[in-house]
């Protein structure tokens, strides 16, 4: 059985918070839920739960989940992290700030990273829940990521526990630094798997209202053979066609630059960050 903790939950009325604080009201860790905002604490009290003051909810904290957009992030931790208890664990949902050193922080406190991977689209799901659970969080299995900048066993043990509370069910944590969970997200998944996505859909909607092709036939065709695509592109189940790998390469070099990968280097993610953060630029 897990130790259990004493954990508060800031922004716990919110889309995130309330994710969180739907999971961890299952466990058996002591959880404090903090919300400022009239519609959140609306919300938490909707829910059943009880709101605490933020200054004595992280007073005696073992961990304090941050559930608060990045935006807000600094002016959070500026307020908090003075409060908190020495030995305690900081963790953000997100590395943007943290990767940005937007953050308030203490040699005492622990600062710490997790964000969830979603479920697999190789998922073997079983039940309608699971199939309905497209983000995670709630029926459907996933693995989550996280960073924790401490090389104490009992610490990363804790972040993990929690991760593997709020996020639940989870299958596996896997830790890695704040930059590479930050090269994670944005970049591989937020630059280039999202915009891909919304690339799929601007292509289907063009065969639908540009080219007039029925609307069931093109989602079909589209849906069916994005399965493909991805299940071939990211595990080798099937070689494409030498047809297929023609019109790829067409496609290749139609709509994607030679220099592309240059989204992997820092100062590229320096300014992605810095965009999404609304700042001029991350200070090193």
């Amino acid at each position: 059985m897990s130790e259990k903790y004493s954990i508060a939950v800031i922004g716990a009325g919110g889309k995130m918070g309330m994710r969180v604080s739907n999971n961890l009201v299952r466990t058996d860790h002591d959880v404090r839920y903090v919300e400022n905002s009239p519609a959140g604490q609306e919300s938490t009290r909707e829910a059943g739960r009880t709101l605490t003051e933020s200054s004595v909810a992280v007073a005696d904290a073992d961990i304090v989940v941050l559930a608060v957009p990045d935006l807000a992030l600094a002016a959070v931790t500026a307020e908090l992290v003075p409060q908190m208890k020495a030995g305690s664990v900081c963790l953000t949902l997100d590395p943007a700030a943290a990767y940005a050193g937007l953050l308030t922080t203490r040699d005492d406190v622990i600062q710490a990273v997790a964000h969830p991977c979603h479920p697999s689209i190789f998922l073997q799901r079983e039940t309608p829940e699971q199939w309905a659970d497209t983000f995670g969080g709630i029926a459907a299995p996933q693995d989550a990521i996280a960073a924790v900048e401490s090389d104490d066993p009992a610490k990363k043990t804790l972040v993990e526990e929690t991760v593997r509370a709020i996020y639940a069910p989870v299958i596996d944590v896997h830790f890695v630094t704040i930059k590479q969970l930050a090269q994670l997200e944005p970049t591989l998944v937020e630059t280039v798997a999202c915009m891909i996505g919304e690339l799929l859909n601007e292509a289907l909607d063009e065969a639908i209202h540009t080219m007039g092709v029925p609307e069931a036939a093109a989602r079909s065709i589209m849906y069916g053979h994005t399965q493909v695509a991805l299940a071939n592109g990211l595990r080798g189940d099937n070689p494409f066609s030498d047809a297929c790998l023609i019109a790829m390469k067409y496609g290749r070099e139609s709509i994607i630059k030679d220099d592309w990968k240059k989204i992997f280097q820092d100062d590229e993610l320096d300014k992605n960050l810095a965009a999404m953060l609304h700042l001029d630029k991350i200070a090193r």
